[in-house]
């Protein structure tokens, strides 16, 4: 490999995530509260941020996405739809975390299947934290976080 000299070890490709919002200031405060690199034992990821569904469908269809945050507050379309959509129609979809607007709304995002949920105001540290555990689980081989 060229510019790596040997017994040198490259820098592991980035885990790709995905941020879907309507909302500027949401995606913006989710990639930042992600930094560079959510957690020191985990590769560092690179932040795809998407303001539209058709947009959201794309990455994925590429498959070029480790972790989905989906703004349940987004719209037109709200992130818990496009939950629910991505795992009836995505193959080996990776796992998705949906932010809601109220806890009362927990329920709705249980519907919508999403690996994990957090409420807004989303705090930065319980947002790290789930989103490694939910890159450790697609890392892993699987969906379904441990």
């Amino acid at each position: 490999m060229a510019g790596v000299s040997a017994g040198a070890t490259a820098e592991p490709s980035p885990l790709r995530v995905l941020v879907y919002s309507d909302d500027r200031a949401v995606r913006e405060h989710v990639r930042l509260a992600l930094g560079p690199r959510p957690d020191p034992d985990l590769p560092p990821v690179e932040v795809l941020e998407c303001a539209t569904e058709p947009m959201v469908f794309r990455h994925l269809d590429a498959g070029d996405v480790d972790l989905a945050i989906l703004d349940g507050e987004a719209a037109p379309a709200g992130g818990m739809g496009v939950a629910r959509q991505i795992k009836d129609e995505i193959f080996r979809a990776p796992p998705l975390l949906v932010l809601i607007g109220r806890p009362a709304d927990a329920w709705l995002a249980t519907w919508s299947r999403a690996d994990a949920v957090l409420s807004h105001p989303v705090d930065p540290i319980v947002l790290a934290r789930t989103a490694s555990m939910l890159l450790r689980s697609r890392l892993a081989g699987s969906t379904t976080p441990a």
